[in-house]
């Protein structure tokens, strides 16, 4: 019996040695593979402030935790089990899906601009009358929260798509650290941001006056981070989501996109000296935002002018 019992810790001690390895392996991985999600990252944080745009200033943080509740819910409770499930049996069928999302991307992107420039807007926006605050808040939350859905399969089949772990219980904890860490990050960042205002009234009554011209100052300047972070959600959507078409199609084996956009990158790259690895850049993503244009256009086209699906209805976006 005792030998029994030492031959357990034994084993126990190997495993708890082979799990703290893991663990270090897991960590980098995930931060890899995390670091890949950065547009779509910047997407979600760029479109959840205009969930809380027209509400009540008490609602803001209310609702941005019930969209952080349902964000979690979506990654760790219904893609999550399905994520580990593809990579053990169909991973190659994760391409496809990052195209599909990417395409979604792309039609969201390019329906922005279209409205912006004077298109029929499909779906309530944030400019619409507010009948009732109480049924307004709850639709705001589920489309915040089917916004996020279709983010977090993005962000979490890229991640998948990245990771290089040989089992599928690290391939799990991998996502689901990446989960939680970008989860915390956008809508943190978020819950910062949509109170900046309330931060700067209430300096703007200070009576301090260092205090009160900063309050007054970030008074002003949030009505114009606001627009500038729409303005880099959609720029993010069409880039992220071209750039996921032009990947996909070359590891499908149709590489004129992604000749072409790299071909452009390269030539940049060899003309611009110490700027080379920065405007190499550029161009791809500029490229990329394009052709996400040009696709997402061709969508919306489809869904609203051929098959008549959004007149009347809400979109899965803020607009």
């Amino acid at each position: 019996m005792p030998s029994g019992l030492v031959a357990l810790f034994d084993d126990v001690a190997v495993i708890a040695r082979a799990a703290a390895a893991s663990a270090d392996d897991i960590a980098a991985a995930a931060g890899r593979a995390g670091s890949k999600t950065a547009g779509v990252v910047i997407d979600d944080a760029a479109v959840t402030p205009s969930y809380v745009t027209g509400l009540s200033p008490a609602r803001e943080l209310p609702i941005i935790w019930a969209i952080t509740k349902g964000s979690l819910f979506n990654k760790l409770v219904l893609l999550l089990p399905g994520a580990i499930l593809l990579s053990e049996f169909l991973p190659g069928l994760i391409i496809f899906i990052l195209m599909l999302g990417g395409a979604f991307l792309c039609y969201e992107g390019a329906e922005k601009v279209l409205e912006k420039l004077g298109a029929e807007k499909h779906g309530k926006t944030v400019e619409d009358e507010i009948a009732d605050p109480a049924e307004f808040e709850k639709q705001r939350i589920s489309g915040a929260i089917r916004t996020d859905l279709i983010l977090s399969a993005e962000i979490m089949a890229i991640v998948l798509n990245e990771l290089d772990l040989p089992t599928w219980w690290e391939r799990g904890l991998a996502l689901a650290l990446v989960a939680v860490v970008v989860t915390v990050v956008v809508y943190g960042t978020v819950a910062i941001i949509v109170k900046l205002d309330d931060i700067g009234l209430a300096l703007a009554e200070s009576d301090n006056i260092a205090q009160r011209n900063f309050g007054e100052g970030l008074v002003a300047f949030v009505p114009k981070l606001l627009t500038a972070l729409s303005l880099i959600g959609t720029v993010a959507m069409l880039w992220v989501g071209g750039g996921i078409i032009v990947h996909g199609t070359h590891e499908i084996g149709f590489d004129l996109l992604y000749d072409f956009a790299h071909g452009a990158e390269y030539a940049v790259k060899g003309a611009t000296g110490a700027l080379s690895g920065i405007l190499g850049w550029a161009t791809y993503a500029a490229i990329s935002a394009v052709i996400g244009l040009v696709l997402g256009a061709i969508i919306a086209f489809v869904l609203h002018k051929v098959l008549k699906i959004g007149h009347g209805g809400e979109t899965a976006g803020a607009h």
